[in-house]
């Protein structure tokens, strides 16, 4: 149980947190997408080289390399979209066990484009409180920061399951193992890869892919969700209370997801297990619209849910 008492931090300087690590430093011209991220810009899906050049000699596989070797990537400039996405997956396509690792920190002198921390899952990233962040951003919230002049943020997975002892910014509140998050700030991915019985409570809308690749755990956004919600959801529930965009549960294997409102077009795509329950979609085959049973009534009544609801599966 945490009751969100803590000690003040002692702040050290830049200079004193880099002082005998392992820094892998690089400056960039101008802003660059995919730096820090695991997935090497899905490389299966395009023609991206991870062998390419950042800067110098220094590939963007060396960035995560190193990441993985528990070092410090010190970026000076500005990056592009999808920084650290992926942050911490043991990806099975790049020879990993398709789980979560531990890895280093990222520290970024420069503003951060869209989507910084899609589907991170472990690790620190700390941002120069004078830099700008767009969002969307991704499975990340910040934490007090332990560096002058500096924002830290962890991933939201990360801390639900072993984090959860850095103390959160408000309006954001953790206890008893359920993470409310109130700050406004629209994130995709929300809980990627939550294999804890945790609960995360979004208060306000969402954008991408929520819950992806979740195990366990419950996801409850009261407010919309954009496309891909519970994307190859894997167990536990995610529920929505409002609509969602297309593609809602692609691949989708285990587990509930609940869309209190209508949950848009390619309903199920590829679907190959798991149920979802919504007042309106538009499934895709395999998967097929169904009349509520009883025992469908009682789950959904139970969980607070009344009135018109489809079984899709």
């Amino acid at each position: 149980m945490v009751f969100g008492i803590f000690k003040k931090l002692k702040k050290k300087s830049i200079e004193d947190f880099l002082k005998d690590k392992d820094i892998l430093t690089i400056k960039l011209e101008k802003p660059l997408d995919c730096l820090c991220d695991f997935t090497y810009n899905f490389i299966w899906q395009s023609n991206f080289d991870y062998n390419q050049k950042v800067v110098d000699d220094i590939t963007y596989k060396d960035l995560v390399e190193h990441l993985k070797n528990k070092g410090v990537v010190y970026i000076k400039g500005d990056v592009g979209k999808r920084f650290c996405s992926s942050m911490g997956a043991d990806l099975k396509y790049f020879g990993g066990k398709g789980g979560k690792i531990d890895v280093g920190t990222v520290v970024i002198d420069g503003n951060i484009d869209t989507r910084f921390g899609i589907s991170m899952v472990s690790g620190t990233v700390y941002v120069n409180e004078k830099s700008t962040i767009k969002e969307p951003i991704g499975n990340v919230i910040e934490v007090e920061s332990d560096i002058k002049g500096y924002r830290k943020f962890i991933s939201i997975t990360e801390f639900v399951e072993k984090r959860h002892n850095e103390k959160l910014l408000k309006p954001n509140k953790f206890r008893n193992d359920e993470l409310i998050i109130n700050d406004g700030i629209v994130r995709d991915t929300v809980g990627a890869r939550l294999e804890k019985d945790a609960t995360i409570v979004v208060n306000g809308n969402v954008d991408l892919s929520t819950g992806i690749l979740m195990k366990k755990g419950k996801v409850i956004v009261n407010g919309n969700a954009g496309k891909n919600t519970g994307a190859v959801l894997r167990g536990g529930c995610v529920i929505v209370r409002g609509n969602t965009g297309d593609f809602t549960a692609i691949e989708m294997k285990k587990g509930f997801i609940i869309v209190d409102g209508n949950a848009g077009k390619y309903l199920g795509a590829k679907k190959k297990g798991g149920v979802i329950y919504a007042r309106d979609g538009s499934p895709i085959p395999p998967t097929k619209k169904y009349p509520l049973s009883e025992e469908d009534k009682k789950l959904l009544n139970k969980l607070g849910f009344f009135g018109e609801f489809y079984k899709f599966q």
